[in-house]
C-alpha cells in the first residue's frame, strides 16, 4: 500500500447489529463499505443526477480501501491469497447505464493493491435507488485468506 501512496484505514465501526467480517474456512466475507471516512462522511447523491460517473468512481475506489482496512483488522492483508469476489452497488438514476465504469474505480485499486494473482476477482455491478447514508457507491467484498 505504501507504494501506491496509500494507507490502510483502521475498520470502520458498524452501525447495525453486525460484524465488519466473518471468517468461514479460508473465505473472509468483508461486509458492506461505503467511502465513509472517520472525519468525512461519504459523498452522498445520485449518480447520473447530482454525482458524476468521476465522483463516483473515486467513492468506489475509497471503499475498496475501507475493504482493504476491514481484512487487515480481520486477518491481515498479507494473509490473502486471492480476492474472490466483488459486489459494487451504485445509487443511480433509473437510466443509468455506466455501473461497471463506476466499480472500475473499486476493481482497480483492488489490481493494484494485490496484484494480478492475487487480486484479480469476479464481480457484480449493481444499480440501485438507494444506500446507507445516501451513499452514492457501497461495496462488499470475499476473500480467500490463509489458514
Amino acid at each position: 500500500m505504501a507504494r501506491l501512496g496509500l494507507s490502510v484505514p483502521a475498520a470502520a465501526t458498524p452501525k447495525g447489529a453486525y460484524f465488519p467480517s466473518r471468517l468461514c474456512g479460508d473465505q473472509l466475507w468483508i461486509s458492506g463499505a461505503t467511502a465513509r471516512r472517520p472525519d468525512c462522511a461519504a459523498l452522498s447523491g445520485v449518480v447520473g443526477a447530482d454525482v458524476s460517473v468521476e465522483q463516483a468512481r473515486d467513492q468506489a475506489r475509497f471503499a475498496a480501501l475501507n475493504l482493504i482496512g476491514a481484512i487487515d483488522a480481520a486477518v491481515g492483508i498479507d494473509n490473502v491469497t486471492a480476492l474472490v469476489h466483488l459486489r459494487g452497488y451504485v445509487r443511480a438514476t433509473s437510466d443509468f447505464g455506466d455501473h461497471p465504469t463506476v466499480i472500475d474505480g473499486a476493481s482497480q485499486l483492488l489490481l493494484e493493491a494485490f496484484g494480478e494473482r492475487c487480486g484479480a476477482h469476479a464481480r457484480t455491478a449493481i444499480g440501485v435507488a438507494s444506500l446507507p447514508g445516501g451513499a452514492c457507491v457501497e461495496l462488499d467484498l470475499v476473500a480467500a485468506v490463509a489458514s
